[in-house]
């Protein structure tokens, strides 16, 4: 696996890598920084960027197994949407450090759907794919609730369409990782349980890692399989996320992970606990009929 040190960090392609269960924790940020992990599909190591004077990421460390679901929380300004770029090799532009090494094929979906206006759906789809195409699109839209909608136009299409679009425009090319920018941030609120029910069914399906960019602490939990939360450019928290079974205990699990993770974000009020609890109960209520609607 090939990965780049020093000056402004390039994306290094690695091998390509099968899915593992194994989790990977993030590593410190300090003292000597360990190696880069060699089962890793991600793997960052003292990652520094900035933008002119003001520093942005300041020496994060963050390893993801294949398969591996995880939530990146934090502030505004935090750095969480500069990491994803940087992963994404899209920060060209800032000055910065460090080591970074990310499989072949990678796809990003951002909080804009960013779908061609001029092309219908199966066209946005199809956009840079060389080998059966229209079959791969077409099985694609399928997966995502919209066959029969291959020759609609993006303006026809309601935002969660949309965004359904642009996920089946990410995962037809089969990626190992997966990025994804606040994907759901636009969206009405049953819409977003809705779409965060068929993101889950897709990974499952597909198995890429995954790197979830977040302001919503009950979306990372419902989808996550570990939640980092960044602080001043530096990982502050990390939490594993038990699987949902639908017991009193884990319940009781979840509400100590909200409250632990609003407590790392500077939300120490419990008014603001009772509004995060009120949110993770109405989205538990509403995963039936979000179920039933796909």
């Amino acid at each position: 696996m090939a990965a780049n040190t020093g000056g402004l960090t390039a994306v290094a392609p690695s091998a390509v890598e099968r899915p593992s269960a194994a989790r990977l924790a993030v590593a410190a940020n300090t003292g000597a920084r360990p190696a880069l992990a060699a089962n890793a599909a991600v793997s960052v190591r003292g990652l520094i960027r900035g933008f002119g004077p003001k520093g942005v990421l300041n020496g994060v460390d963050l390893d993801i197994a294949p398969g591996e679901f995880v939530a990146l929380l934090g502030p505004s300004g935090c750095g969480k949407s500069t990491l994803l770029r940087a992963l994404a090799g899209l920060d060209r532009d800032v000055r910065g450090s460090g080591v970074i090494r990310v499989p072949d094929r990678v796809s990003v979906v951002f909080q804009d759907s960013r779908l061609l206006p001029w092309d219908t759906v199966l066209g946005n789809v199809t956009l840079g794919l060389r080998e059966h195409a229209e079959t791969r699109a077409c099985r694609a839209l399928a997966e995502v609730g919209l066959a029969g909608r291959e020759k609609s136009w993006p303006h026809q299409l309601s935002g969660g369409e949309q965004q359904r679009v642009a996920l089946a425009r990410s995962l037809v090319r089969e990626p190992q990782l997966l990025l994804a920018d606040e994907p759901f941030g636009a969206l009405d609120a049953l819409t977003r349980i809705r779409m965060h029910g068929l993101l889950r069914d897709l990974v499952t399906a597909h198995r890429p890692a995954v790197l979830l960019v977040t302001h919503d602490v009950d979306e990372a939990i419902a989808l996550a399989d570990r939640i980092v939360v960044l602080d001043h450019g530096r990982t502050a928290t990390v939490r594993p996320v038990a699987p949902q079974v639908g017991s009193a205990a884990d319940a009781a699990g979840h509400e100590a992970l909200r409250r632990d993770l609003l407590t790392a974000l500077g939300v120490h009020t419990s008014v603001g606990t009772a509004i995060e609890s009120a949110a993770g109960a109405a989205e538990a209520a509403a995963r039936p009929a979000a179920a039933g609607a796909r």
